[in-house]
Formats: C-alpha cells, sequence, structure tokens
C-alpha cells in the first residue's frame, strides 16, 4: 500500500477529510489511494492473511491501511453470515471474534468514512444474527453511550442494516438517543438513518417520529431525514 502512495491525492483527501488542527480528522494520515485501490488489495491478500494480523492493520498511521483491515474484517464477516451458515456454531463462534476484534478496535476507525464502510456490515449484521456475545442493546448502547465520536456513530450507522431488513426499532432507538449530540456528523447521521428507516420500514414512522421531534432537532438532522419526501411536504417540515 505505501507503494501506492499518491502525493497529490493524499493532499485532495487530508483537506476532504478535515485533518487540520481543530478538525475532527485532525493528524490523520494518508497514503493517497482511493477506495477501489484499497478494496483491490483486499481482495489480493484478504483472503489469506490469518485473523490475528488484522488488529496490525488496525494500528497503522495511515487512513487507508486502517481501511484495509475494516474491510478485511467486512468481508471474513459476510461469509459467515449467509443464511446456510446462521445458526452454524462455528460461523457464530467466527462471527463473534470478528465483532469482539471490532469493538476492541472501534476508535481506529477514526473518521466517518471508516464508520460508515464497517459499522452496517459488521455491526449492524451481527444484531440480526445469533450471538454468543450477550446482550446485544447493550453492546450498542455502550457504544451510543462512549464519549467517542466514532463508536457513537457506529450504534447510529449500524442501523442501516437493520433497517434494510425491516426492523425499525434499532434506528428509532439511537436517532432519540443522539438527538441533541453536538456534533454535525451526527446530526448528519440520525437524519441519514431516519432517512434510511422511513424509505425500508416505514414512511408513517418516520413522520411519527418527527411529529415527536421535529421542534428540537438540529436543521441538518431534519434535511437529511426529509431529503427523499416531496417538495410540499420537505417545507412543511421545515416550517413546522
Amino acid at each position: 500500500m505505501e507503494s501506492l502512495h499518491d502525493e497529490r491525492q493524499r493532499q485532495e483527501l487530508m483537506r476532504f477529510f478535515k485533518t487540520g488542527p481543530g478538525e475532527y480528522g485532525e493528524g490523520d494520515k494518508f497514503l493517497g489511494l482511493k477506495v477501489p485501490q484499497t478494496r483491490q488489495v483486499v481482495k489480493l491478500v484478504g483472503r489469506d492473511l490469518p485473523l490475528g494480523e488484522v488488529p496490525e492493520l488496525l494500528m497503522s498511521r495511515w487512513h487507508e491501511v486502517r481501511l484495509c483491515g475494516l474491510l478485511i474484517m467486512v468481508a471474513r464477516f459476510e461469509k459467515l453470515a449467509t443464511k446456510r451458515l446462521m445458526n452454524d456454531e462455528h460461523a457464530i463462534s467466527g462471527r463473534d471474534e470478528i465483532m469482539r476484534m471490532y469493538l476492541h478496535h472501534a476508535e481506529q476507525a477514526n473518521n466517518w468514512d471508516l464508520v460508515d464502510l464497517s459499522a452496517p456490515k459488521i455491526l449492524g449484521t451481527w444484531l440480526l444474527l445469533p450471538t454468543r456475545l450477550g446482550d446485544k442493546q447493550a453492546i450498542v448502547d455502550e457504544l451510543a453511550g462512549s464519549s467517542n465520536l466514532w463508536r457513537q456513530r457506529m450504534s447510529m450507522v449500524c442501523t442501516w442494516k437493520t433497517s434494510q431488513q425491516g426492523d425499525p426499532s434499532w434506528c428509532l432507538r439511537y436517532a432519540e438517543w443522539h438527538l441533541h449530540h453536538p456534533h454535525d456528523l451526527m446530526h448528519k447521521a440520525v437524519g441519514w438513518m431516519l432517512r434510511e428507516m422511513g424509505k425500508r420500514c416505514s414512511m408513517d414512522l418516520l413522520r411519527q417520529f418527527l411529529d415527536r421531534h421535529v421542534h428540537e432537532m438540529p436543521r441538518t438532522a431534519l434535511r437529511y431525514a426529509i431529503e427523499k419526501m416531496s417538495p410540499d411536504e420537505r417545507h412543511h417540515w421545515l416550517n413546522a
């Protein structure tokens, strides 16, 4: 991955992911790889790399190398999460091992892209499957209650997967939990997940949520939540 270094792209990524002093990605370091390049590395080496070596990637100073480690975990998890293996004891054990590793190193997913490319496919899928790790809600609540922005975003963005499968309860729980979060990145995540919940589960549920909370929602969260509504309905909620 270091051999693929691209200085011009590196500078662009550092600006895009807000790595300057006081910004949310302060100090993050980039090689200048595009996501398809990282995915190609995952395809080349991910299958044979021992899972025990993935934390070395997750602890890398390079953003793209951490992404590579996360995408290897996603690929391994998805192979163990097929319908055929849903209740297979070996698969359950393998999924739980990946989940433990993901939670242990959660703060290494320290930008929104790292969270968004991993949380729905690992944590979100895990919520839908048998596990031996204990109370699922308690585990996500611990992420939501963390003081770390990226763990908090995981608790919200993971609900994309549960909503896709027709379960709105996770989204509604953590949208309310994070409704008054001070950071714009969480406002965007809350609104985005509400929009997806409405699209995948029930627009009536989304409207009920808005009825209860529209007067206290951050403007950004509201705009994201109503993005796919008709112009007239968007106007109604924005003026509520």
